[in-house]
């Protein structure tokens, strides 16, 4: 029988640090990293419910003393972070390491788009570029995802071959792209966009989360133009975002995005109108409108 030697402080703290473990190896990590941080959110698990720490044995340390009494109120606002912990930590980590995948995806996929338009309107020169932008787009995405998989996709066992088949299809169209028929790569290219759309769909993704992700970064820009109150920079970063929301409209417009599309038409109205200072507070009602939809839907 192990001698215990942690305070029951010291066994809270350890027990919210298992649970902090655990959710960065089951959200954040893959592969032998998240094995070992797994391993590690046990053992401080293991420790924290037995009271006993090995490598406070080895180095002589005791934190327990059996007169000490934490007060309940701490031990009240530890269970109540664990609690906050368990439920936002695990909420936020579902919702970010989905976004940060829609992310790099659409990175990698506007090139692919880019490279699909140009082979089908047959221009050999900004074929070769964007091409050569999405193997390389392509090739750093299948790195980072071919060992961690976000939650979403822990239970797709066709991930990894099928963004393989697309790679492979992808490097198989290099000398047709610079020498050959531009439009039998095109419809080589086209072949792919199903297997995109059916990963995304069996994982429980809309188009809509895609395109929402795409505006996203687009609306940033024209907010922080916005928030400096830099009325050109706001004309200027509207475009793009623009044809963002043009991608969305086109796959659902109803209430709440054309609430989104009301919102980013006033921004640019007052920054033509040189109305600097509802410039902000119109911006923050843009971004809150895509918010309250990308938490919904996205």
């Amino acid at each position: 029988m192990f001698t215990r030697n942690e305070s029951a402080l010291d066994r809270l703290i350890r027990l919210i640090v298992a649970e902090l473990l655990f959710i960065l190896a089951w959200f954040w990590l893959g592969g032998v990293i998240q094995t070992i941080v797994y391993v590690l959110s046990l053992i401080t698990l293991g420790t924290a419910i037995t009271g006993f720490c090995g490598l406070y044995k080895v180095f002589g340390v005791c934190t327990y003393k059996e007169s000490q009494k934490t007060s309940k109120l701490v031990v009240m606002v530890l269970i109540a972070i664990f609690l906050v912990i368990a439920v936002l930590g695990s909420y936020y980590s579902n919702f970010f390491t989905k976004k940060l995948f829609l992310e790099d995806f659409n990175i990698m996929n506007n090139f692919y788009k880019q490279t699909l338009f140009n082979t089908g309107q047959e221009k050999r020169s900004e074929s070769i570029e964007n091409y050569d932008k999405l193997v390389l787009e392509y090739d750093n995405f299948l790195k980072k995802y071919s060992n961690y998989h976000p939650r979403v996709f822990a239970s797709d066992v066709n991930f990894n071959s099928d963004f393989s088949k697309v790679y492979d299809r992808i490097l198989s169209l290099r000398d047709q792209v610079y020498t050959g028929n531009l439009y039998e790569s095109h419809l080589s290219l086209e072949e792919v966009r199903p297997v995109f759309q059916d990963i995304l769909k069996r994982n429980g993704f809309s188009m809509l989360a895609v395109y929402l992700v795409d505006f996203h970064d687009s609306m940033e820009q024209v907010i922080t133009a916005a928030d400096s109150k830099n009325a050109t920079a706001v004309i200027s970063a509207y475009a793009d975002a623009n044809a963002k929301l043009l991608a969305v409209e086109e796959v659902n417009n109803d209430n709440e995005i054309q609430i989104i599309r009301n919102n980013l038409e006033d921004v640019l109205e007052l920054a033509k109108t040189g109305d600097l200072d509802g410039l902000s507070a119109k911006a923050a009602e843009l971004k809150s409108s895509f918010v309250k939809v990308y938490l919904k839907r996205g």
